[in-house]
């Protein structure tokens, strides 16, 4: 079976990487393995959605000299297998947890944005041992205590099946809508954005992200995120880097609060004028902030995971 998108595309000089598969429990998941593969370090990108590996094209481009970079793509999303059902949060977080032990990972910083930072960091407490710093762009880990009402629209039965599994509304919005400093992306950065969701059947995930989101306790993954909210402060002792776009209009600044409050020794970078894509909106200080903080925060990585 043809796996989209298309090699001959015109943004394929943007994702310069070779492919890699790995099969887990959700099916065949896609990543990147850029760099030595003998690296003392890991850096594991983890996306979120309506995105895939593309979006740290660049974060991967830099550092693949000197460390090993994987970035996979979730079951359903990019190059990865669709969904032989809807998946929640803890499908997600065990697809990644089989990842990372099937790689032989180690030394390992999380490097995630939106539902990528709860993936991460569920995978992570699965994978303690690992893990040695954690690096978030613009995301959440807590139980909601609101929801957006442009993400709400989206979530009724019959309007978001068809606006986001039908006419794509959602990766098309996000376009526009993740960035504030920068007016538009470059076309072919849109393009690569939008390919692999190029039909009915490969935006299933992204409509299911979006039901995924639970509104109450009644929903399976209020408790999955709960569990991962009440082990945060856990993780206090481990090198945190929040790099944060204070125009998002989803993952708000209250959110960096939250992370804050039970980080209180994280370093923070608040860009006030970038929105929820920051490393679109913002490449490069995304790149220098956590190029400096690698480099700081290596031997204080090692001890915190002894």
């Amino acid at each position: 079976m043809k796996t989209p998108p298309d090699e001959c595309d015109s943004w394929q000089q943007l994702y310069p990487f070779t492919g890699h598969w790995c099969e887990v429990a959700g099916g065949r998941m896609h990543y990147l393995d850029e760099g030595p593969e003998n690296a003392e370090q890991t850096l594991l990108f983890v996306h979120g959605n309506p995105t895939w590996s593309f979006h740290w094209r660049r974060l991967i481009e830099a550092n693949r000299d000197s460390y090993r970079c994987i970035a996979p793509d979730h079951i359903g999303c990019g190059l990865s297998d669709l969904q032989k059902r809807p998946l929640r949060l803890a499908d997600h977080i065990q697809n990644l947890s089989e990842l990372v032990r099937n790689l032989d990972l180690c030394r390992v910083t999380l490097v995630a944005q939106d539902w990528g930072g709860a993936i991460g960091l569920g995978t992570l407490l699965k994978e303690r041992d690992l893990f040695e710093r954690i690096v978030l762009f613009n995301t959440g880990a807590f139980r909601p205590w609101f929801i957006p009402w442009r993400i709400r629209v989206c979530r009724w039965p019959l309007f978001g099946k068809l606006a986001l599994q039908g006419g794509n509304a959602f990766s098309l919005a996000s376009l526009r809508m993740t960035l504030s400093r920068t007016t538009r992306l470059d076309p072919a950065v849109a393009e690569a954005y939008l390919a692999p969701y190029n039909s009915w059947t490969r935006r299933a995930a992204v409509h299911q992200f979006v039901k995924d989101i639970p509104l109450s306790a009644s929903h399976p993954t209020w408790d999955t995120l709960g569990e991962i909210e009440d082990a945060l402060p856990s993780l206090a002792g481990l090198p945190q880097l929040l790099i944060w776009g204070m125009q998002d209009w989803c993952f708000t600044p209250e959110c960096l609060e939250k992370f804050c409050q039970v980080w209180p020794k994280a370093e923070v970078h608040r860009l006030a004028d970038v929105g929820h894509w920051v490393v679109e909106d913002a490449p490069e200080e995304s790149q220098r902030f956590l190029a400096d903080f690698l480099a700081r925060t290596a031997e204080a990585a090692t001890g915190a995971n002894r």
